[in-house]
């Protein structure tokens, strides 16, 4: 994919917003392929050879809902994309079988006490650590986000509990980095070094829905990421809509993200 034809670019003249910010899902689009699906497939297999451990958590709870995903996802590319030919391997984890099958990383959550992480193969981690987040709820999963508990954590509950296999929903996150790799399980987080030709915009194309049997909810992550520098020449606005951003995240948002001073960085490449 070239940076041109970048699909998702969510900044706005509004500057920095915190929100779910969720949009209805057409399940025809719940996966999406492109021309990088065989570099990224085997990539994800090489990270599943080499990192199995890094990239792949599972606890005995998330099992019978890792085969129903893996089901639907046959059934999803069998109906809406059935130019792609696949094997399954029935004696590895579902949740690794299916993780080979899709470019997008794979979390099942499991309703018990409180709706808890499972299961998960999640090869592109956006600088985020897997291990630590198995058998976690979605309050101790975001806890470290800035911000997360005061304003996200009971909307964010009450979404999961309400949400029906018959309504899926999906919503962008992005970021700026230096380093253009998908797969970022470790990296401390700093700001992005260098000028602009050495950042990287990522965008995290995520969904949710819950399956219908088991009822767990399934959360999907695309990662997208292009140069920074190639998106503002192609597309003007992006360069204002990315300072208005960096300039009215808080404080607390910014080391977070590691973007302390980049704005100013940004103003002096814009100038």
């Amino acid at each position: 994919m070239s940076n041109q034809d970048f699909p998702y670019t969510p900044l706005d003249n509004k500057g920095w917003r915190m929100a779910m910010g969720l949009r209805p899902l057409d399940l025809a689009n719940w996966l999406e392929v492109d021309d990088q699906r065989s570099s990224e497939l085997q990539l994800k297999n090489e990270l599943l050879a080499e990192n199995f451990e890094i990239v792949v958590a599972t606890n005995a709870e998330g099992y019978e809902a890792s085969a129903e995903l893996l089901a639907c996802i046959e059934e999803s590319l069998k109906e809406f994309h059935p130019e792609i030919s696949y094997k399954v391997d029935r004696s590895e984890h579902p949740i690794v079988s299916a993780s080979r099958l899709v470019q997008e990383d794979l979390c099942v959550l499991v309703k018990s006490d409180d709706w808890r992480l499972q299961a998960a193969s999640v090869c592109f981690p956006s600088r985020w650590d897997l291990s630590t987040k198995i058998g976690t709820t979605l309050d101790s999963i975001h806890g470290p986000v800035p911000g997360y508990d005061v304003e996200l954590s009971n909307p964010t509950n009450a979404f999961f509990d309400r949400l029906k296999p018959d309504r899926s929903f999906w919503r962008l996150n992005w970021t700026l980095l230096d380093n253009p790799t998908l797969h970022q399980p470790f990296s401390s987080r700093r700001s992005p070094s260098g000028d602009l030709d050495d950042w990287h915009f990522r965008v995290e194309r995520q969904t949710l829905r819950q399956l219908p049997k088991t009822k767990a909810i399934v959360f999907t992550i695309r990662n997208y990421v292009a140069s920074a520098k190639v998106l503002r020449e192609h597309n003007p606005e992006f360069g204002k809509h990315l300072l208005a951003a960096l300039d009215s995240a808080p404080t607390k948002m910014q080391d977070y993200k590691g973007w302390v001073g980049v704005a100013d960085k940004l103003r002096n490449e814009l100038c």
